[in-house]
Parts: C-alpha cells; sequence; structure tokens
C-alpha cells in the first residue's frame, strides 16, 4: 500500500493553533460580556439605597463567577477536539451561561425585595 493512504487523518488536516486560539477568544468576548453585565448589575443593585442581603450577594456574585466556570469547562473539554467540536462546546456553554443569567435577572425582577438588605 501507499505509505501516504495509511497516515492517519488528523495529521493530514492539522488545525493551526492561531485558528483555535481565535475560535476560543471570540466566544470569551462572548463570556466576558455576560461577566461584564453581571458585575454592573451588582455594583447598581449593591449601590442602591438599601443595599443587598447575604441572598442577594451570594445570587448576584454567583451570576459572575458561573460564566468563568463555564468557560473554563468548555476549553477544558473542548481543548483536544476538532475546530468544529470545540466550537459547539463552546457555543454549549455560552447558551448555558445565557440561560443562567436570564433566569438570574427574572429572579431579581420577580422577588427583587428579597435580594434587598
Amino acid at each position: 500500500m501507499n505509505g501516504a493512504a495509511e497516515e492517519n487523518p488528523r495529521t493530514q488536516r492539522a488545525v493551526p493553533g492561531w485558528l483555535r486560539a481565535a475560535v476560543v477568544g471570540v466566544f470569551g468576548l462572548l463570556y466576558a460580556y455576560i461577566v461584564w453585565n453581571a458585575v454592573a448589575f451588582l455594583v447598581v443593585q449593591a449601590g442602591g439605597s438599601l443595599g443587598l442581603s447575604a441572598l442577594g450577594w451570594f445570587v448576584l456574585l454567583f451570576a459572575v463567577v458561573f460564566p468563568i466556570v463555564v468557560f473554563v469547562g468548555a476549553v477544558a473539554v473542548g481543548r483536544r477536539r476538532r475546530l468544529g467540536a470545540l466550537s459547539l462546546v463552546m457555543l454549549a456553554g455560552l447558551a448555558l451561561s445565557a440561560v443562567f443569567w436570564l433566569n438570574v435577572l427574572g429572579y431579581a425582577y420577580a422577588y427583587g425585595g428579597q435580594l434587598l438588605g
């Protein structure tokens, strides 16, 4: 048989490292947007006239930390995968973070009095 035909197909189509880093960087910016909104919401709520209760601090700080944890987890899960699979894992993590952020906002607007001190 031909030696080239016996090569591993993954070595023939190696994805450049800069392309993988660019995909992770673009998704990182989208995750950072969620974190930025969570921090801004936390600052606004904490700076209000009533401040925040312990539950409010926990919920809003967890809203800041959660997308960071999901991003790190998505990078860890997708780092050894192909570029398409990495993109899908990062997109799934972004969707999970976005749904969580919307739940936090919904909770804050519906039961905001419980978050205030």
